[in-house]
């Protein structure tokens, strides 16, 4: 056994090694500092396209395009060159070197590149009699393309090949688009009558003006309408009922017209739960409901306890989104609510097969053990062996092991893309095994069998159990509850930084962590500490003890962890003597009220995770940490796949 650990042993020793000298290397090459020493040193290291991709990359307009060539030759097919070669045909593209652009060009989805590949061939004389078509069908969108296109298009008028026809047929994809700006270049070359009309148009969507009475009584008129007052719906929808009323037997709009405005309207005034909801979404005509408005009608009835038009408003949704388990729930509550509890016991036991909060609570209604089927299914001897040694696989691990995290992924899909479901699988169970386990790809890589929905080792890690369990411990928490904050705001990724600042593996900012700090005497040492996992769960679970103490409710404290203390002040405000699943669903942030019901749901499979029990989320949500515990049945035979 000695000498069998020996060589283990040596081999991570190496790989730590290797790991602190690429970060090096890497950093060295993106300063244009890289040694040939230092490089030749890392050659056989599996990481090594990328260390060339960075020196290569770093100023494209300069580098030598024999050593580019060579690159993207001898590692054609692998992540490094496809990340490449778009750079070095932009390159070319902006120098003009239109003969290297053509000769070293792939085939690619990228619109400036497309473009500027028709720029190449018309430099160099060699458009043919499909250039033109390509250089139409670039021209067909209602979005703003790239500079390069400019050119193109220039091209294409200069050819006669760009009449009002294709004017008007790109404006008015721009139109359905909302994009002013993208109809007033495709205006240009216009008619001057018929550019004026298209300007004034323009100007409409962008900000609606009374001169819109005096438009022609045509199918262009009304389109523009609807677009410039349903985009004004978002920002003034009182002002967009207002000139809608106006507008609409003037340019004769029909009910699709209208409906696209007062969609809007009713939208954008019920996200914040405004007194004139109710009528304007009655004012929606049927055929205009998508799934997103028939949820607005039955929150804003339940934010009024109208529970009758709650009732009435889910069984108006479309059949596949009312048997979904929330919207069961909540038709078996709105039924209890209206003296109907014994109708409501059949959707109860529905909804309760389903391992998701609002199952979850249903099988609390109906005392029923909560609903999982764990899937274990089992590989192919040799499978694992193989997938480990695939070369994009031991890239994408190596490059996440040293915080390249984009270049991982590139290599994990290049890698995912030549995988069946079983590989897949695998290669996210490897991803997980690391040292520092690349856990967001049980998140991002199952799902696409129904049944890996049901692989809860893999999509509900647990890492950092030590800390998790002694902060618990000292916070009077629920350990599972700040499992399940881990894994909804970081997946464990204790380098996660959002966009708002917010870092680490329970995303804290650092104005919020230092505050916590200092109310709590825990060691703080910046910002840059958060990305140390035993201080980020040592100051994020001290700050969800904070919110426990403050709300009282375990379910508001979630609510004002993804939300801040503002908002849920007012939707306390709004709604006090809400019944807690009640109040949730009316919380008028969509990522908050499914962050509240993600958080929930994930706790007591963590709870089962760490304990094969688990307290009822009835109880849990409401702060409780002791009592009676629920067992976990699966409530049918399910297929193994």
């Amino acid at each position: 056994m000695l000498v069998a650990a020996r060589p283990a042993s040596a081999q991570a020793a190496a790989a730590a090694t290797n790991d602190v000298a690429m970060r090096a290397a890497i950093a060295a090459a993106r300063a244009g500092q890289l040694a040939p020493a230092q490089a030749d040193a890392l050659r056989g290291d599996p990481r090594w396209p990328w260390l060339e991709y960075a020196r290569l990359s770093r100023d494209l307009d300069r580098a030598d395009p024999a050593q580019v060539r060579a690159f993207l030759k001898r590692h054609d097919g692998q992540a490094a060159a496809a990340a490449l070669r778009p750079l070095w045909l932009a390159s070319l593209s902006r120098r003009e070197q239109w003969s290297d652009f053509l000769a070293d060009w792939s085939a690619s989805d990228d619109a400036g590149l497309r473009c500027a590949r028709l720029n190449a061939l018309q430099a160099l004389g060699r458009a043919d009699a499909g250039w033109n078509g390509e250089a139409q069908a670039l021209w067909r969108s209602g979005k703003s393309l790239p500079d390069a296109c400019d050119a193109t298009f220039a091209s294409l008028a200069a050819r006669g090949a760009l009449d009002d026809r294709l004017r008007w047929e790109r404006f008015d994809l721009a139109v359905a688009e909302g994009e002013p700006g993208v109809m007033r270049t495709a205006a240009r070359g216009l008619p001057a009558d018929a550019l004026a009309l298209a300007s004034d148009y323009a100007a409409f969507v962008q900000a609606p003006h009374a001169r819109a009475a005096q438009w022609p009584r045509d199918a262009r008129s009304r389109k523009v309408a609807a677009a410039g007052l349903a985009r004004l719906a978002k920002d003034d929808p009182d002002a967009a009922e207002r000139q809608l009323a106006q507008l609409a037997p003037l340019l004769g709009m029909d009910e699709a017209e209208r409906g696209k405005v007062q969609y809007q309207v009713a939208l954008w005034t019920v996200a914040s739960y405004l007194p004139d909801s109710a009528r304007r979404l009655a004012a929606v005509p049927a055929a205009a409901y998508d799934e997103r408005l028939h949820e607005w009608r039955a929150r804003e009835a339940m934010a009024r306890g109208d529970w009758p038009a709650a009732l009435d408003a889910i069984r108006k949704m479309p059949a596949r989104q009312r048997e979904d388990s929330r919207w069961r729930w909540f038709e078996g509550r709105m039924l209890e609510k209206t003296g109907r509890g014994t109708e409501a016991q059949a959707l109860f036991r529905a909804a309760a097969a389903s391992p998701t909060f609002h199952g979850f609570l249903a099988a609390d209604r109906m005392q029923l053990p909560y609903a999982l089927c764990p899937w274990d299914p089992a590989d192919p001897p040799g499978l694992r062996k193989d997938v480990a040694k695939d070369p994009a696989l031991v890239r994408a691990l190596a490059l996440y092991r040293i915080d390249q995290p984009g270049w991982a992924v590139r290599e994990w899909n290049d890698a995912l893309s030549r995988f069946d479901d079983a590989r897949r699988r695998t290669a996210v169970a490897l991803a997980q095994e690391q040292e520092q386990g690349w856990f967001d790809r049980a998140v991002f890589s199952l799902g696409k069998v129904s049944d890996e929905q049901r692989l809860y080792e893999l999509r509900f890690p647990l890492h950092h159990d030590a800390d998790i369990r002694a902060a618990a411990q000292r916070n009077g928490l629920d350990p599972a509850w700040i499992a399940a904050e881990i894994r909804a705001e970081s997946t464990f990724n204790p380098n996660a930084r959002s966009p708002a600042n917010a870092r680490g593996l329970m995303q804290l900012l650092p104005g919020t962590a230092s505050g916590v700090a200092q109310r709590t005497g825990l060691p703080y040492a910046g910002a840059e500490s958060l990305y140390d996992s035993s201080t980020n769960i040592a100051l994020g679970s001290a700050y969800l003890r904070e919110m426990e103490d403050k709300y009282g409710q375990t379910y508001q404290a979630i609510a004002a962890y993804n939300a801040g203390p503002t908002p849920t002040a007012r939707w306390l405000s709004q709604r006090p003597s809400h019944d807690p699943d009640l109040w949730i669903e009316t919380i008028s942030y969509k990522e908050t009220r499914d962050y509240v019901a993600r958080v929930m749901a994930f706790s007591v499979i963590y709870d089962w995770r760490l304990n094969g029990d688990a307290l009822p989320v009835s109880e849990r949500m409401l702060g409780r940490t002791e009592g009676a515990r629920k067992r976990f049945a699966c409530p049918a035979p399910m297929p193994a796949g």
